[in-house]
């Protein structure tokens, strides 16, 4: 791979220490502001950790779903969120984008990370307070964050200039400059990766370094990426095939390669095969499937649970995707994070385990499996869900008889909100209901809101938000990588890509999937169809959704078209279950030329031969 100097290219590396330490205007070099120098700086041993703390600071951030990484989640066709204006997503959902537009651009601050990181691996041997064991670790932990921030890169802008090490015997001008191809990209992330698999810990055993890398963290994010890397997108996607680098290089593979699944098998398997990690349980309940309920809401309420692999410690006074998620009838509610129509029909029904709509006929109504057991019309009296059993209720046919997800994550018109500290609340979204339909700002609009992340023993109304562990990797998401791998290699092994779904389906008290769908045995297009309904249910609002439609390429199929809802401007219960689409005004677009960012102008004026993404 070539590897440069670069001179005076601000738009990659200006980069500004949080710590007031240090600046450059380059790719390489170090610019020191104060009379602290940098062997001052690694001399110490809390000087050291500190400037480490901080190139953490660069992961992104999954859990803010209106600025950050998370707002994957609105873009897509799993979130419905409340607003109409003044958030950047709807521009993206319609298609008014590109080049020059500002929103959820991380180029800048993915390479200013990637900068620190590679400071910090320079310079971290200066330190005399540190043992030499200590040191190999932090330096890995710095090589992993700087290869994560490389291939998160890679997944939203395509291939990008790999600089890696840093070389100082070869300058070049801006103007030379261009993306690596993505085979040398993934190439880089997956050696760095390696490099830091044979050093990181298997485990933190101080509490206060929970959340550092790990062994297992890199294992998970190399299964990510040889998952992503097998799939179309970045298989011989053929709109990609034409596109050449300033070096002659074609950006993208000509052709298909399966091979490459394989290496996706054996990346999710050696992380299965540490044995370290199992799928949360809860050992609470006697009854299965409120247990299969409570389970999945321990991912995230059980602190640190053996289910995850690697995670982000999230104060919920401070993050949004729970602030805003309570309706408006209760305290400080916004209504705001809601679920979309599409994602709650997604849901498997329990008894059958089978995902009831299989699609939707022009005006939006949903085409029903009728071995589902789905019914779209009609109303169940005196119907308890399964965890907020104080009080019956009115229950739309729909949410009845929904798999333990549905029930864990969806709050339904008609359904009572679940903090009990504050008295129970039946919470209605139709016109004149308890938590109002109106026309602009914090209201539910789909006519579901997300309680996922909303801990039922949290006092909301007395602005007690409690925490949770946001899981970058946890293992349900690698035992459907090694499911879907399975499935799609040479020698397709149909026996495993079952038993780890059928794994994720247990947990959610559902039954195996070839008793859901004898069909399936010996029907490689079905399972993978499967696989992927399972991963949007299983993964919903993880910030999963998005990427798995833009790799797979079903984003031109999946996202595209009307924003159904329930008719919440009816002024009564019974009729605000109808669907239209007047609510939500505008149709979403989805191009081929969306499936990549654009490169931002800024960086097109400065490197004037850097190679656009396709389309734009």
């Amino acid at each position: 791979m070539k590897r440069y100097k670069a001179i005076i290219c601000r738009s990659l590396l200006a980069v500004t220490l949080s710590a007031g330490l240090l600046s450059c205007d380059d790719y390489l070099s170090v610019e020191l502001n104060n009379a602290m120098s940098m062997d001052e700086v690694f001399n110490k041993r809390q000087t050291t950790e500190q400037y480490l703390a901080q190139v953490y600071r660069f992961l992104p951030d999954e859990s803010d779903v209106v600025s950050g990484e998370g707002s994957v989640i609105p873009r897509s066709d799993e979130g419905m969120f409340s607003w109409l204006s003044g958030v950047s997503w709807l521009n993206m959902n319609n298609g008014s984008w590109g080049p020059t537009s500002t929103a959820y651009r991380t180029w800048e601050s993915s390479y200013q990370g990637i900068k620190q990181a590679t400071i910090f691996m320079d310079n971290i041997h200066k330190n005399v307070e540190l043992d030499e064991r200590t040191k190999e670790i932090m330096k890995a932990e710095a090589r992993f964050i700087r290869a994560f921030l490389y291939f998160n890169m890679l997944r939203k802008y395509g291939p990008v200039y790999v600089w890696g090490d840093q070389d100082t015997d070869i300058t070049i001008r801006p103007d030379q400059i261009d993306r690596h191809t993505a085979d040398q990209n993934f190439e880089f992330v997956l050696s760095e990766f390696d490099k830091c698999i044979a050093v990181l810990p298997d485990n933190w055993t101080e509490e206060a370094w929970i959340g550092r890398a790990t062994k297992g963290a890199v294992l998970a994010a190399k299964s990510r990426a040889t998952l992503y890397r097998a799939r179309p997108l970045f298989n011989g996607a053929d709109h990609l095939k034409g596109m050449t680098n300033l070096y002659g290089d074609k950006i993208f593979p000509q052709t298909t390669r399966p091979e490459l699944w394989e290496e996706a098998a054996r990346a999710a398997k050696a992380l299965i095969d540490l044995n370290q990690y199992s799928l949360y349980t809860d050992n609470t309940e006697s009854d299965p499937f409120r247990r299969a309920v409570r389970s999945y809401m321990g991912i995230y309420f059980q602190f640190w649970n053996q289910e995850i692999i690697w995670g982000r410690w999230i104060n919920n006074a401070q993050a949004w995707v729970v602030r805003a998620n309570p309706p408006r009838a209760v305290r400080t509610g916004y209504g705001g994070y809601c679920p979309s129509l599409k994602l709650v029909d997604a849901y498997p029904m329990a008894e059958t385990g089978r995902f009831p709509v299989v699609g939707y006929e022009a005006d939006g109504y949903p085409i029903i499996d009728p071995k589902s057991g789905y019914r779209e019309e009609g109303f169940t009296e005196n119907f308890y869900h399964p965890i907020d059993d104080w009080a019956p209720v009115k229950a739309h046919n729909s949410t009845v008889g929904r798999d333990a997800r549905f029930y864990a994550s969806v709050l339904p018109n008609g359904f009572n909100w679940y903090n009990r500290a504050s008295g129970d609340k039946i919470i209605t979204f139709y016109t004149g209901g308890t938590s109002s339909y109106q026309a602009s700002g914090d209201c539910v609009k789909a006519g579901y809101l997300w309680r996922r992340q909303n801990d039922p023993r949290n006092n909301t109304d007395q602005n007690q938000w409690g925490q949770f562990t946001w899981p970058y990797f946890r293992l349900g998401e690698i035992y459907l990588n090694y499911a879907e791998a399975c499935n799609e290699k040479p020698q397709r092994d149909e026996a495993e890509a079952l038993r780890y779904i059928n794994l994720i389906r247990a947990r959610a008290g559902l039954n195996k999937i070839e008793q859901a769908y004898p069909e399936v045995i010996g029907n490689k297009d079905l399972l993978r169809e499967l696989i992927q309904k399972e991963r949007m249910v299983e993964m919903a609002f993880e910030s999963h959704r998005y990427y798995d439609a833009i790799t797979w390429m079903i984003a031109e199929r999946e996202f595209p078209g009307p924003n159904y809802t329930r008719n919440l401007q009816a002024t009564n219960y019974e009729d605000s279950w109808k669907r239209t689409s007047s609510l939500f005004p505008g149709t979403r677009v989805f191009e081929k030329k969306h499936y990549f960012f654009p490169i931002h102008q800024t960086q097109l004026n400065e490197m004037k031969n850097f190679t656009q993404n396709y389309g734009w």
